[in-house]
């Protein structure tokens, strides 16, 4: 053995241990991704989705209506705050809406789906009735409630399909009926169309396209066959086709697709220009909440139908993107409450209010983005308008409730104790259960005390 100088025999070295940051990097994205993923599956997760994803929208949504609304406001000699207190009127009203949705039972909501359908077919009868439909921008879908209050029918016509749709199909699941063509389409198309042909006597395809896509919805949730559901398809294409065809305001929106000057032709695409703008001024994160340029008045319908192009010019790409992540945090949970419950009519119920809230969003930011032609149709409990807010809202209260509803969502939920008072389930103290102690600071400083301690 070699010895040192010293003569002492060498003292043998650790060698040194190889620096693995990548190794140490990896496994904190495997920690991080497994406590994601344990998280994103515990039973309450759809449920806090639907009800804060909802409350965030419906309240960035308040604010910015707020924002674009005050010059149309003020061109109209109307106070700046006027129509956003009126949308927080109806956020107020729909908030009752949703709350009592979402405690209602399952067999209420399917009792109500009848009552519902006849209601909206009445009153989307009675807007053609002269002297008590109101037309708005070419459109007769509204009624006058008295004052600067309207109501359009159509918008609760989607509720309506949606519960009575989802009842019609779970009876004839039970009965074990599906799986003849006849009782799958039958009565459920028929009456889509002929609440698809209420709407369109006023002149609102954008609605109508809505519509469409709910009853589709709902017919892949029952397992409709390919053939089936495409032919379906190929007459709701022609149609829309034809629709199209006839009418030179649908052509015009067709032919404003990728439109990048107001004046493209003989078309005047200003609306679709001037969204794009918006859009395209915004940055990053925007120029700042009141601060868009757009909205006075080069932006037609800036605060319904336009409001997301006026939320990416003053809050940039990063509000467009928060809002989108919203809408798609709110669709999952509702595929999610879909796809795991084993009722029936809960399950068509919550993908057709998915379906139906999806859809629309998908429709009214595509056209915004010149993706999609004009429709007409606002985002969902963003944009400005009550008619379309209750019953979204009252729909995403029928998620929440479904969500609740779930075996393992109601074991978490009773697993959860009261801050105060006795236990759940505990009876009196002849029942051999120790009431619940108080937590409070009096008490736990009694227990730290000796027994002979004053």
């Amino acid at each position: 053995m070699p010895t040192s100088r010293t003569g002492r025999p060498p003292v043998p070295r650790t060698p040194k241990r190889p620096a693995t940051p990548r190794l140490a990097r990896e496994n904190g994205l495997l920690a991080f991704y497994t406590r994601a993923r344990r998280g994103w599956d515990r039973p309450l997760t759809a449920y806090y989705l639907i009800f804060g994803g909802s409350l965030l929208i419906t309240v960035l949504g308040l604010v910015m209506v707020y924002s674009a609304s005050q010059i149309t406001a003020l061109q109209m000699s109307l106070p700046g705050s006027y129509f956003f207190r009126k949308q927080l009127l109806a956020a107020v009203i729909g908030a009752g809406l949703l709350f009592a949705a979402s405690r209602m039972p399952v067999k209420l909501h399917r009792a109500l789906a009848y009552p519902i359908l006849a209601g909206a077919v009445f009153l989307m009868a009675l807007v053609q009735v002269p002297g008590i439909g109101v037309s708005v921008n070419g459109n007769q879908n509204w009624i006058a409630l008295g004052g600067s209050f309207q109501i359009q029918p159509s918008e609760f016509g989607k509720l309506a399909l949606v519960l009575w749709g989802a009842d019609l199909l779970a009876r004839k699941q039970d009965k074990r009926l599906l799986t003849q063509w006849k009782h799958m389409l039958v009565p459920l198309v028929p009456a889509a169309f002929m609440l698809l042909g209420l709407i369109m006597i006023g002149g609102d395809m954008g609605t109508a396209i809505i519509l469409t896509a709910i009853l589709f919805g709902l017919l892949w949730l029952a397992g409709a066959p390919t053939r089936l559901f495409a032919g379906v398809l190929s007459i709701a294409a022609v149609l829309g086709l034809i629709l199209i065809k006839t009418s030179p305001n649908r052509m015009a929106r067709l032919q404003c697709l990728g439109a990048t000057e107001p004046q493209s032709g003989p078309v005047d695409c200003w609306q679709a220009v001037h969204g794009i703008y918006a859009l395209a001024s915004g940055g990053i994160f925007g120029s700042g909440l009141g601060a868009s340029v757009e909205k006075w008045g080069q932006l037609p319908e800036a605060h319904t139908d336009f409001i997301f192009a006026v939320t990416g010019e003053e809050l940039g790409l990063a509000g467009t993107l928060s809002v989108l992540a919203l809408f798609a945090a709110l669709g999952y949970a509702g595929i999610r409450v879909a796809g795991r419950t084993e009722d029936p009519f809960v399950r068509y119920a919550a993908g057709g209010v998915t379906t139906w809230i999806t859809a629309q969003a998908v429709i009214n930011i595509g056209a915004v983005l010149g993706l999609l032609p004009i429709a007409g149709v606002p985002l969902p409990l963003f944009s400005y308008g009550g008619s379309a807010l209750l019953p979204t809202m009252f729909a995403i209260g029928l998620l929440i409730a479904f969500a609740r509803d779930e075996p393992a969502a109601r074991a978490a939920l009773a697993m959860r104790q009261p801050r105060f008072g006795r236990k759940r389930g505990a009876g009196g103290t002849g029942s051999g259960r120790s009431p619940r102690r108080w937590n409070t600071m009096r008490r736990r400083a009694s227990a730290a005390r000796s027994s002979g301690e004053r």
